[in-house]
């Protein structure tokens, strides 16, 4: 349950009796509000391995989102990051994509997937790969609506696809957290152990600086970070919602070193009353406020470069400042993201732009 399946959550919430159709669904690692619903898969989820290793089957993803059949409905809303904005719609349907970024593999985050850090084989075939799905992926005459999750992937929307798309940031349960106005005992990382997520600059920095870290997350980076992790930094692997949140609560700041498409994480430790370590690109520009801000009260530091010196600097800056961030302050900055807002912001898009095409379709 990461932000998308959050966002999806809320999709079922608001048409209950609507069917999902996905790429791979493996049972009993969403919530029983999307577990509930009937759920049609693609020719991915019959695969060999294809629980662990669906990565491997990236360059079939087109031709398995194209065989799903979604004719018959009035209405189709995809929630997109790879190739769900592609599905074949029929004639007279109109088709709204909340869209997380475009296919990220092949477009700005390439050589996280596929550079030094792959295998040979793997950077050898991937060029042509990759040149084929760019081309696929910049075809979206099957969407009439693109609505993003940030200002930062409109942009990249546009760029990429030459689309506008309006933008409603995604949903932060804000009630799943509760501050303690505790001190912080340690910093904290909650991340998917892929490579664009830089983990790998919390870990060095920490171990650097001989600062506690607790690493909650799984993913093929894992091996690789633990070999380089000094004694002060500590792996739990997954957690539950309820076990991550009491993280949150106890932690000094989340340290987030990723260039984010919109960065759910720092919200949720601002929910918890705790502050984050951030780049200074991406979404978490629009959802933080930094320390330097001469008006709003400060919930993160940002530091400018994906480096190691950047990150032990930031750290230092943070603990020189530690005191001028405000738990309350913190929770009401993460309340203007709350999941009943974002409900009631899709509810609301969704309806006026059914309203158009169907006035538009009567004519």
């Amino acid at each position: 349950m990461r932000g998308g399946e959050r966002c999806l959550e809320v999709f079922c919430e608001l048409f209950p009796e609507a069917p999902l159709f996905t790429l791979l669904h493996v049972p009993g690692t969403v919530s029983p509000v999307i577990e509930r619903r009937r759920i049609v898969t693609s020719f991915i989820q019959t695969l060999p391995a294809a629980r662990t290793a669906y990565r491997r089957y990236l360059p079939l993803f087109p031709a398995a989102v194209r065989g799903l059949d979604v004719s018959g409905y009035d209405l189709v809303l995809s929630l997109s990051h790879c190739v769900a904005k592609s599905v074949r719609v029929a004639p007279g349907t109109l088709h709204l994509s909340y869209c997380f970024t475009p296919m990220r593999y092949v477009w700005d985050l390439y050589d996280d997937y596929f550079g030094v850090r792959a295998g040979p084989l793997t950077r050898a075939l991937m060029p042509p790969v990759a040149a084929a799905l760019r081309r696929f992926d910049r075809r979206t005459e099957g969407v009439d609506h693109f609505v993003a999750i940030s200002d930062h992937i409109a942009d990249r929307i546009r760029r990429v696809y030459g689309r506008t798309a309006d933008v409603i940031h995604p949903p932060v349960s804000t009630d799943r957290f509760e501050p303690t106005g505790e001190p912080g005992q340690f910093y904290l990382s909650v991340s998917a152990l892929v490579p664009y997520k830089r983990v790998d600059l919390a870990v060095a920095a920490a171990t650097r600086l001989q600062r506690r870290l607790l690493v909650v997350g799984t993913g093929p980076e894992e091996r690789r970070l633990r070999a380089m992790a000094g004694p002060t930094v500590e792996f739990l692997g997954w957690r539950s919602d309820r076990e991550v949140a009491a993280l949150f609560a106890r932690c000094r700041a989340l340290v987030f070193p990723a260039v984010e498409d919109y960065g759910i994480v720092p919200l949720e430790a601002a929910a918890a009353g705790r502050p984050t370590i951030a780049l200074g690109r991406g979404g978490a520009l629009e959802t933080m406020v930094g320390v330097d801000d001469p008006v709003r009260a400060p919930t993160a530091v940002f530091f400018s470069e994906q480096t190691v010196e950047a990150v032990v600097a930031a750290m230092r800056t943070f603990e020189a400042a530690e005191a001028r961030f405000d738990p309350k302050a913190l929770r009401a900055r993460a309340e203007l993201f709350d999941r009943a807002r974002f409900k009631d912001r899709l509810s609301d898009y969704v309806t006026a732009r059914w309203t158009e095409f169907s006035a538009r379709h009567a004519c």
